[in-house]
């Protein structure tokens, strides 16, 4: 047996970190694994948010269900980034899916949230992660130059998700305690 091309090993030099030498890949990295962990956080901080307001673990079932759009616009998304800039539609839904946080913590720092504000913001937020996620995806290839790089691009991405469901619910937790409900969801806003 011979040994394999050093080139095309998983150990080559930089390791399991080799996708990041990629300027392009490494910001998007960052950016994303920082907007990840506020979504993360958001959606620990509206569940403790919707069960306060209702005393209900039905609404915290219809609340999650509203995110089912994903199913019917996530393959429209995936034809679209293969007609148009995969960057500026990524930047695009990174905008969009900025105002929901901010409009949902105004209405919960102001005392005026209510139920079906929060049922209209999570099918507006289903939607925008419907057209997101297919597109971020497919703007990974992209980014990462060296195509024998892309393995641990991807690899990296499934580990940057399940990092920020990690660390985004328990910043909720801590955040929920210190400040409110309302101030997580602004500072989701602002990732």
């Amino acid at each position: 047996m011979t040994p394999a091309d050093p080139s095309e090993s998983t150990t080559s030099p930089g390791g399991m970190f080799r996708s990041l030498r990629h300027r392009n890949y490494r910001l998007f990295f960052i950016g994303q694994s920082v907007s990840m962990t506020g979504n993360w956080l958001q959606w620990a901080a509206m569940s403790w948010l919707v069960y306060s307001l209702t005393k209900d673990t039905t609404w915290l079932g219809w609340v999650g269900f509203c995110r089912i759009s994903i199913l019917f616009v996530a393959p429209f998304a995936g034809v679209l980034a293969d007609r148009f800039e995969r960057r500026k539609l990524v930047l695009a839904t990174q905008i969009m899916a900025m105002l929901q946080p901010a409009v949902l913590g105004i209405l919960v720092l102001t005392g005026r949230v209510e139920m079906w504000h929060i049922i209209v913001l999570s099918i507006y937020s289903g939607l925008i992660a419907a057209m997101d996620i297919p597109i971020r995806q497919s703007l990974t290839v992209e980014l990462v130059g060296d195509k024998r790089d892309l393995g641990n691009a991807i690899a990296l991405n499934s580990s940057m998700v399940n990092g920020a469901r990690l660390i985004g619910p328990s910043l909720a937790g801590l955040l929920i305690w210190l400040v409110g409900e309302g101030w997580c969801f602004m500072l989701n806003s602002l990732t």
